[in-house]
């Protein structure tokens, strides 16, 4: 038999109190024959009248209270029928010779014994009808002492009082008992479990949330039903879990994940809890609760094979990669065999994503994985280990045949790919290291051949691309040296030890300074003043360039406006700041300008950014709108070196430039060289024909400052003038210049 609910219980309880009810009634009846035997003079009609009734109450017990309860006419016939038992009271009263004593008691039994199924107002109508059937009784009657009157009146007052309190605080009972089940079946219903007990070989509750989780119909659900769901490879272990489940102590909980058939025919992942409570008398089964875990085990094994599957390529990732190089380094150390790892990396694959987009690139790399597998054994892995980088563990290779294989790699990266009506040919750089004899495959080694790896494979890389390199122990020392490096600067810039140093720039031919241009000195606490070329290629190279330049040009800005505010004349003295290519394509060069400013105050005019003639021709689009952005900020424009790149009079037109810098290299040789002084005269005159100011540098001696006033340069600046120096021996410099009468 199936747990009843709690609209069920309540119910057949009110069942059992009206069966109860009856039962008094037909004892109150049987105890009215034996008062009218014993004190009535003359039974009269009564005995023939209250025999039938009660044994009229006694058959109405057997009556199926719990379906005609359910009526909706029910409530309002058992009211009725209390009322009724009070006029048959008042009735059989009339004739007792002691009604006053009688009628209140058998008043307070009816009261007390409705209470227990009505509600609060009909039970306080039925309590008053008592009282006022009393009334009327003794006003019928002869009327009795009146104290004994006020105290039977008050007695039945206080009765229908305490029942009316008893009827509602079982309301209030029934109601939170009521919300309490209701909160329970909502929390099965909505919940992600499925529960079912099971005792006497037969299922005894299902959560409603059965049907939606397991397709089966709560209400219906057998054991039969339980078995039919087990997968039939599943079903003897199923059957001997829950056998075991059984003979378990009581409140012993186990788990079986198995496989359960929906009702639409598909089967499901489940994990099935069990709890033993036979032995609670309360509960008295087997409580299990099932769970669709279907969706958690796929996505459990999607995320299995994310963590070891290239998403792009369906190669094994570096995840993988570094659990077989570890398992082929352990095989290596037992059998003395050879390990080897190639990195591969696609050279200007960026260009690719940049032009066709990432669909295109994908598509590329996909194709290049299929030919590099081609190329391989099929005991070899090859492993995309992220962007446009592969790697490929060989073993059991010597120097021959990794050359072969090197070979055949780089030949097949090389055949052309036709991507979207385009016809690609990519090149790759790759590096070869070879795990050293004795070494073990533990965490370490593994991160060493991969290490070495890509070093070589930036060896080729660095060599021009399209080609192989192999691992030597001098590439590892050079990076050691380059991170000790990076690391040095690193603190260097955090400790403040970089000087930001000034060489004039003066007009020609009056030598008047009329600017600076900012230069950036390293104050190393061991090795002394060091000059730009012994850290700007580094800081170029591994980015700290874009704070260092950050820094001189906050640094300079700071400086000139100095001067403009306290030396009088100086006003339109103006600074130079190199920017470097790295500095060129950070995104934020633009904000950086923009706070430079505002920070110090500097009239935007007064400042020039210089740039490299070669730097200009990298992107053309990206450099003028670059370039249009700082002038919007106010900031004039320099090429640096000109004439030693390769721009054409066409790109310079686009350009918003507002001055050339010739570079010291053709400066040197003007009184000597015929054409580097053709060249020079070509380049002022390109100036003036573009209304551009040019700027001679590296002036060392009288004869080319001479000669290139002649020609019509308009400044200069070089040791002729003064060498670069320290804000407070320029500052003396400009206020001399500036002095009046100077």
């Amino acid at each position: 038999m199936r747990w009843a609910d709690f609209q069920t219980r309540q119910t057949g309880h009110l069942a059992r109190q009206v069966r109860l009810n009856l039962c008094v009634f037909a004892a109150l009846t049987v105890m009215g024959l034996v008062r009218v035997e014993l004190a009535w003079p003359e039974p009269g009609w009564a005995p023939a009248a209250l025999a039938p009734i009660a044994l009229l109450l006694l058959a109405a017990t057997r009556l199926r209270w719990e379906h005609i309860l359910q009526r909706s006419w029910a409530y309002g016939a058992l009211v009725t029928g209390y009322a009724a038992s009070f006029a048959a009271l008042v009735l059989f009263n009339l004739p007792d010779p002691d009604a006053s004593v009688m009628f209140p008691v058998g008043a307070m039994v009816i009261t007390v014994a409705a209470a227990g199924t009505i509600a609060t107002r009909a039970t306080v109508a039925l309590g008053t009808a008592g009282v006022i059937g009393y009334l009327a009784l003794l006003a019928v009657d002869r009327l009795p002492e009146t104290p004994l009157v006020v105290s039977m009146t008050s007695m039945m007052v206080v009765v229908t009082g305490l029942c009316v309190l008893t009827v509602h605080n079982r309301r209030v009972q029934h109601n939170q008992r009521e919300e309490a089940e209701q909160r329970a079946a909502a929390l099965l219903e909505n919940g992600s479990d499925a529960v079912v007990a099971i005792a006497g070989g037969e299922v005894r509750y299902a959560s409603s949330s059965t049907g939606r989780i397991l397709g089966r119909e709560a209400a219906t659900l057998t054991i039969a039903d339980l078995l039919a769901m087990a997968h039939p490879d599943e079903l003897e272990s199923v059957k001997k879990w829950v056998a075991d489940l059984r003979a378990a102590e009581p409140g012993h909980t186990a788990r079986l994940e198995s496989r359960s058939l929906h009702a639409d025919g598909h089967y499901l992942d489940t994990e099935v809890t069990g709890t033993n409570h036979l032995a609670n008398p309360a509960i008295g089964a087997l409580i299990l609760s099932v769970r669709d875990v279907t969706t958690q085990n796929s996505l459990r094994r999607e995320l299995t094979r994310q963590a070891f599957e290239d998403p792009v390529t369906g190669l094994p990732n570096r995840a993988l990669l570094r659990d077989r190089i570890a398992t082929a380094e352990r095989r290596h150390a037992r059998t003395a065999g050879r390990v080897s790892l190639l990195v591969i990396d696609l050279d200007d694959f960026k260009k690719v994503n940049d032009t066709l987009g990432h669909p295109a690139g994908d598509e590329l790399l996909r194709r290049v994985a299929v030919r590099m597998t081609a190329a391989l054994r099929p005991s070899d892995t090859l492993a995309r280990l992220g962007g446009d980088e592969f790697a490929v563990l060989v073993e059991d290779l010597d120097d021959l045949g990794l050359h072969t294989v090197t070979d055949r790699l780089l030949e097949a990266v090389r055949e052309p790919v036709r991507i979207a009506n385009n016809d690609l040919i990519v090149t790759a750089s790759l590096g070869v290291a070879t795990v050293k004899a004795g070494e073990t495959g533990d965490g370490s080694a593994v991160d060493e051949l991969m290490r070495d790896a890509d070093l070589a494979m930036y060896a080729a890389k660095s060599a021009g691309g399209d080609r192989a390199a192999v691992f030597e122990p001098s590439m590892y020392a050079a990076a050691v040296a380059e991170a000790e490096a990076r690391g040095e600067m690193e603190r260097a810039l955090a400790a403040g030890e970089f000087r930001v140093v000034y060489q004039p720039i003066v007009n020609l031919p009056g030598a008047l300074p009329i600017g600076v241009e900012a230069l950036v000195r390293w104050d190393h606490p061991t090795r002394g003043l060091l000059g730009p070329g012994l850290f700007i290629p580094h800081a170029e190279k591994t980015g700290l360039i874009i704070g260092l330049g950050a820094f001189v040009l906050r640094e300079a800005c700071r400086q000139v406006a100095d001067w403009h505010r306290n030396i009088p004349g100086a006003e339109r003295v103006r600074v130079s700041v190199n920017l470097s290519a790295r500095q060129f394509q950070e995104p934020g060069l633009v904000d950086v300008v923009r706070g430079a400013l505002t920070d110090s105050g500097i009239d935007p005019e007064r400042v020039v950014l210089e740039i490299t003639e070669s730097l200009l021709m990298t992107d053309v689009d990206a450099t003028v709108e670059t370039l249009h952005a700082l002038r919007g900020l106010g900031v004039r424009i320099a090429i640096d070196d000109f004439g030693t790149g390769y721009s054409s009079l066409s790109y310079l037109r686009r350009f918003p430039i507002d001055i050339l810098k010739i570079d010291k290299a053709f400066i040197d040789g003007i009184t000597v060289s015929q054409d580097d002084a053709t060249l020079v005269e070509a380049v002022v005159g390109l100036g003036k024909a573009l209304r551009l100011q040019t700027v001679a540098e590296g002036i060392e001696e009288e004869g080319q400052h001479e000669m290139l006033s002649d020609l019509g340069c308009t400044y200069g600046q070089g040791y002729l003038f003064a060498k670069p120096g320290t804000a407070e021996e320029i500052t003396e410099f400009v206020r001399a210049a500036y002095r009046p009468g100077a």
